[in-house]
């Protein structure tokens, strides 16, 4: 268990706190590239790390994320006019560009010299993997933008849902790299069944293993680290295992063990202390579904299952919409869809879990894990020091890569992932 000092380190994520600090040092994906796909279109009020943005595509189609205050007598720019390459203020007629030089000021003599004074605080952007991505730190030391694993080359097929979470973003971390959870939580979903790995289809998700009661192991990394849920196999339990192998790159996203058709992501991204934007990913196999499809196996369908903000319809006031005949006929929680079983689960904690008071037993290893490994990482970066996963020699993003799969027993896991390193590092 954490003390409240040091849960405080990892879940305070706003102004000066020291893990906002640590998140500022990494590129952030403050909104998807869909909800800014419109040139001229209506601007967008972002918000990440207790902050509030103004992002818009231009004429030209190049995006730009400003404050959301104008510069002048901050009125929100949400509401200006998109047009011809800038944002206009409805205010007083202050126009800016994608990168903060102020056009016109209608309100201003002509020819006056303030124009050329003033400037608005505009942020480098890169649009990559479905997300627009932001640097929201030290404006003089923007670093190159290092691709993500969950999309190496900008024609990864991605598709990701969105939801609006009432919840800190630890807590929602720690249920997607909690890789024993899922055999209890979401066992209508994720089925034990006769397969050689893991495998999907438009219905539910299939492992080859009854095993509710993973061995876990763990071993820290440059950006976070990687754990391996080890569990019996339905076939020859006596000389294998079924390995899943999950990946937390610090501080935004997991790595989840692919199926047959497709590989599985979570980006998680603070909002406030008690919000979180959670992000689940279909991306790079044979068979990606679609966004369309991927929302609706998920049941995170805009205008049905979540509202035009992203915040589920399915809330703590309405009991989440829990089906309890469907659970006397079978269904394990009475809620469809995995994220939005998670959601259950996340949110009744409270917005902040206080982690002094919480009972962790052999298969939280990976929980205590991120718990241990983020609280010392903020607490170096409140020291001066460079944040997690920032620092060479430093592995690419595109180069990690979670696993599952039945290895005979005498297969040390973490050889695995060591291979995929050694092969990438010759290529």
């Amino acid at each position: 268990m954490l003390t409240p000092e040091e849960n405080e380190v990892l879940t305070r994520v706003t102004g000066e706190a020291p893990m906002a600090k640590l998140m500022r040092q990494h590129w952030t994906p403050v909104c998807l590239i869909e909800e800014v796909a419109e040139p001229d279109g209506k601007p967008l009020r972002v918000e990440a790390l207790g902050e509030s943005y103004v992002a818009f595509r231009d004429t030209k189609g190049r995006v730009g994320l400003l404050d959301e205050k104008c510069p002048h007598r901050k009125a929100s720019l949400v509401y200006g006019r998109n047009e011809d390459c800038g944002l206009r203020c409805l205010y007083h007629g202050w126009k800016m560009d994608v990168d903060g030089n102020i056009l016109a000021m209608s309100s201003e003599p002509e020819g006056s010299p303030l124009k050329d004074k003033v400037k608005a605080r505009a942020y480098p952007v890169k649009e990559w993997g479905g997300f627009v991505w932001a640097w929201l730190g030290d404006p003089k030391e923007v670093p190159e933008f290092d691709p993500p694993a969950f999309a190496p080359t900008e024609d990864t097929p991605v598709s990701i849902l969105k939801i609006r979470v009432p919840a800190n973003w630890a807590q929602i971390h720690e249920g997607q790299i909690d890789s024993a959870h899922s055999s209890s939580l979401h066992s209508s979903d994720m089925k034990p069944a006769k397969v050689e790995s893991a495998a999907s289809d438009d219905k539910s998700w299939y492992r080859p293993s009854t095993d509710k009661s993973p061995r876990m192991q763990t071993q820290t990394t440059s950006y976070g680290f990687h754990y391996a849920a080890i569990r019996k196999p339905i076939k020859d339990a006596k000389t294998h295992n079924y390995l899943r192998i999950t990946e937390f790159v610090a501080p935004y996203y997991s790595l989840i063990p692919p199926n047959n058709n497709y590989k599985v992501a979570s980006v998680i991204v603070p909002i406030n202390d008690d919000e979180t934007a959670f992000h689940f990913i279909a991306w790079g196999g044979p068979n990606v579904p679609s966004t369309e499809e991927w929302r609706r196996f998920a049941h995170a369908v805009p205008g049905t299952d979540i509202d035009h903000k992203w915040r589920p319809v399915r809330t703590l006031e309405n009991d989440f919409l829990q089906d309890r005949e469907a659970m006397k006929e079978g269904d394990f929680t009475g809620v469809k869809g995995i994220p939005n079983q998670d959601i259950v689960m996340w949110v009744s904690m409270g917005s902040r879990v206080q982690r002094h008071t919480d009972v962790l037993g052999a298969s939280d290893l990976a929980i205590v894990e991120f718990r241990r490994i983020m609280v010392d990482a903020a607490n170096k970066v409140a020291e001066g020091g460079k944040a997690i996963g920032t620092q060479e020699p430093r592995v690419p993003q595109a180069k990690i890569a979670s696993h599952e799969g039945v290895y005979p027993k005498t297969v040390d896991w973490r050889t695995l992932v060591d291979a995929e390193e050694k092969l990438d590092a010759a290529e």
